[in-house]
């Protein structure tokens, strides 16, 4: 079972009532199936959906923290990115994406009544935050002047016109996580088991001629795929990294990251790890 990623910045004195947002969803046919409520606070989200026939469950740290089992066709996240530091909101974007089934939609709802477009200072628990404006890279589907509702569907469920393999991502392979800016994907041809694609959702060949915010982007999930290979593989350690250019033993011309499990005994002489890609070179 996935562990709960636990988030240090929370708002939690939220009035237990319905949010608009879940009632607009609910009323325009966008909650389907078997649904979960992710919050950072208590609300009446849950309640109010299960009156109405939605087979419903929620998560929050505080007020429903057995954390989620299965996955989910409909995730809500009403204003939860409002309430977290910038630096967490991948974190939350990756766990809604873990949690959703193949095929299923994800909505975050982002509040537009905050004075600042950035993130301003918020105060810890039980204290009432300010969250920032916001803007996700997802489908708007509803926007006023209070809040704005964007679509979320997986990288691998969606369909893409390009030609390159990652950007239009093969069926066969397993999807692990999602953020923002990069995915992570099994490798189609791994070379040891739990072996993992960081992809960048730019289209771009060579790593350092993405931004520092893109570069960003990717070493974040790579931390995130460290963690769930852990937990389900137990490795004894890793090798990290990518190749630049066809002398450097690219094949796909679009940035990505390796993270590559290790075992003990997977190779008779590991000392020199990524030095063997000169293998000539490996011993020192």
């Amino acid at each position: 079972m996935m562990k709960p990623i636990n988030y240090s910045w929370l708002k939690t004195n939220v009035p237990d009532k319905v949010s608009y947002p879940a009632r607009w969803l609910l009323s325009n046919g966008f909650v389907k199936g078997e649904v979960l409520n992710l919050a950072l606070d208590k609300s009446g989200d849950v309640d109010y959906l299960t009156r109405n026939g939605v087979k419903c469950v929620g998560y929050d740290k505080y007020h429903q923290p057995d954390y989620p089992k299965q996955k989910f066709d409909t995730i809500l996240c009403v204003y939860v990115l409002n309430r977290v530091k910038p630096w967490e909101q991948s974190r939350v974007l990756m766990e809604v994406s873990e949690l959703l089934k193949p095929g299923g939609k994800a909505y975050f709802v982002i509040h537009r009544t905050a004075r600042h477009e950035e993130f301003p200072d918020q105060k810890e628990h039980p204290k009432n935050t300010s969250g920032g404006r916001g803007v996700l890279p997802y489908r708007s589907i509803l926007k006023n002047n209070f809040c704005e509702i964007y679509e979320y569907i997986r990288v691998t469920d969606q369909k893409h016109a390009s030609d390159c393999i990652f950007c239009r991502p093969a069926a066969n392979l397993e999807f692990l996580t999602e953020s923002a800016g990069a995915f992570a994907v099994y490798d189609g041809y791994p070379v040891s088991e739990g072996h993992a694609l960081v992809i960048s959702k730019k289209h771009v060949a060579d790593f350092f001629l993405l931004s520092r915010h893109e570069q960003d982007a990717l070493w974040i999930v790579v931390n995130r795929v460290k963690q769930l290979l852990e937990e389900r593989y137990h490795p004894d350690g890793f090798n990290v990294g990518f190749n630049v250019g066809e002398s450097a033993g690219q094949t796909v011309f679009h940035a990505h990251v390796h993270v590559i499990p290790r075992y003990t005994g997977d190779m008779e002489h590991p000392r020199g790890g990524i030095r063997h890609v000169i293998p000539s070179r490996a011993k020192y």
